[in-house]
Order: structure tokens, then C-alpha cells, then sequence
């Protein structure tokens, strides 16, 4: 019976690698999803602490405005993981997270850019409607990120080079072991609320060059703008090195949605403008069955 039911799952997974699959739906839902992070996360910034907002003064304490932003913002990207764009895309939302499943041989490198494209393209999108908040959303620079008052710029590097590592090292540990990984989404709302409420009074807690880019040209804020892509980019190559022994262990370029994969495109596979005739899938279905987490 076991050997059967394994010969079934590789016919299966052999057949469900073969279907040609074109990334543009993938594409879209990371610009729609990174989109709607902006949106809803920045405008809980804006209502947080926008001039002329009721909620500072019910709760006056900035530690605990802090917390309770970094709960939501992390709540929304959660929400978007488990939400239908979350099955379609994975979720990345963030170009840092696309990148290092790339790294770890999840994603193919066109891929790749072309999900990154979509959630700066997102990012931007995002921040247009962040303009009806007038001068409220103008008092905050409508969630800009920048260097906060009294830390200097090496600083803010660092807070983003720290929190995009804690964030992807947390990232790696749930989804490469089978127990954790349906909890994924889980980790964001815990873990934004403590990085937010610690780290936001230096760097502004971006870990998200998507998330930067957006505010900064609503704003037209762009005070030490290159920290919010060198800092993500480097807490990230260095927790895919710290997690290098986590990367056969993840299946999927999915925060949620495991199984979803009918393309095989974010398990590795190889895709080309033109040409059906993509490779195959680096972790078969078959594999990870076998695989005992």
C-alpha cells in the first residue's frame, strides 16, 4: 500500500510540474496584496498619530499607540497570507521576502523580478489613496519612513538591518518545519507589535523597501531613503545565510496556502517568456511526502 500510494504521488507530482503556468495572475496579487498592506498599515499610522486624530488623546502613551500599530500592521499582512491573493501569490509583499525565496532556490529569478516589480508597483498604488487623509496624513508624512529625531542615519541602518533579520530568520523557522509552518501567518502580528513599539523611534520599523517606496513619493519625503533598501536587503542575505541549513526544508514560496502550487512555480521551477517547456520543479511534491518534518 505504501509504495503505491508513493508511485501515485510522483505520477501526480511529475503531471502537476508539466502544466505550463504563466506568472501574471502571481504578479497581480502581489501588487494588489502590497497595495492593501500600504493602505490599511499606513492609514492605522496616520490615525495612530496623525495631527488632529482622536486616538492620541484616548491613548496618550506613544509606547502603547507603538504596540498596538505594530499589532494591526502585522494583523494585515496576516490577513492578505491567509486571504485568497495570499493562495494565489504566496504573500511575499515585500521584496526582501521574494528575494531570499529566490535565494533558497524556491523562486525562479525571472519570477523573481517580476514579483518584485508588482509589489514596489503595489507600494505605490497603495499610497495614492493615502492622500485623502489631507493634513492629517500630511503631519506624518503620510507613514514616510526616516531616520527618527535624535538617531543618526548609521543607526536607522542598523534598526533595519536588525528587525528584517529577526523577520526573516522568524520566517525560515516556522516554514521549515511541518508542525510550525501552518502558523506562519501568525508570527507578524506578535512580532511587528514588539519590533514597532521598540525599534520605530529609530528607523521607523520599514523591513519593506515596497512599504518605503510608496509614502516617500506621496510625500515627497525622502530623507535617507537608500537605508529602507540597503538595510532590508542585508538583514535579509544575512538571516538566509544564518537559516542556509532551513532552505531544503522549505517546500514553498507561500506564507499560507502550502498545497496551492498547481504551476510549480514557487517550488523552484524554471519559468521563460515564450517557452513552455520550463524544467523541473527543484522539490517535487513527491519529495517533501517522503520528507519527514
Amino acid at each position: 500500500m505504501i509504495k503505491i500510494r508513493e508511485a501515485d504521488l510522483e505520477a501526480m507530482s511529475i503531471k502537476a510540474t508539466s502544466v505550463p503556468h504563466k506568472p501574471g495572475p502571481l504578479f497581480a496579487s502581489e501588487l494588489i496584496g502590497t497595495a492593501l498592506l500600504v493602505l490599511v498599515g499606513l492609514s492605522l499610522v496616520t490615525v495612530m498619530f496623525g495631527t488632529g486624530s482622536p486616538v492620541p488623546r484616548i491613548i496618550p502613551d506613544e509606547a502603547t499607540r507603538r504596540l498596538v500599530t505594530g499589532f494591526l500592521f502585522g494583523t494585515t499582512g496576516a490577513l492578505i497570507a491567509l486571504s485568497p491573493l495570499g493562495k494565489i501569490s504566496g504573500a511575499h509583499i515585500n521584496p526582501v521576502v521574494s528575494l531570499g525565496f529566490c535565494l533558497m532556490g524556491k523562486l525562479d529569478p525571472l519570477v523573481t523580478i517580476g514579483y518584485i516589480s508588482a509589489q514596489l508597483a503595489g507600494g505605490i498604488v497603495g499610497s495614492v489613496p493615502l492622500l485623502a487623509w489631507g493634513a492629517m496624513g500630511r503631519s506624518v508624512a503620510f507613514g514616510a519612513t526616516t531616520p527618527g529625531p535624535g538617531h543618526s542615519t548609521m543607526a536607522a541602518l542598523l534598526g533595519e538591518v536588525i528587525t528584517t533579520f529577526a523577520m526573516v530568520t522568524l520566517l525560515c523557522v516556522f516554514l521549515g518545519f511541518r508542525k510550525s509552518r501552518r502558523f506562519t501567518p501568525a508570527l507578524f502580528p506578535v512580532l511587528y507589535a514588539v519590533m514597532v513599539c521598540l525599534e520605530a523611534p529609530i528607523s521607523g520599523t520599514s523591513t519593506n523597501p515596497a512599504r518605503s517606496l510608496g509614502p516617500a513619493i506621496a510625500s515627497g519625503t525622502w530623507q535617507a531613503w537608500w537605508i529602507y533598501w540597503l538595510g532590508p536587503f542585508i538583514g535579509m542575505l544575512l538571516a538566509i545565510m544564518a537559516c542556509s541549513a532551513l532552505a531544503n526544508r522549505i517546500e514553498v514560496a507561500k506564507i499560507y496556502h502550502f498545497d496551492s502550487d498547481r504551476g510549480g512555480l514557487l517550488r523552484g521551477r524554471r519559468w521563460r517568456y515564450g517557452n513552455k517547456d520550463s524544467s523541473d520543479v527543484q522539490h517535487t511534491q513527491f519529495e517533501a511526502a517522503r520528507r519527514d518534518k
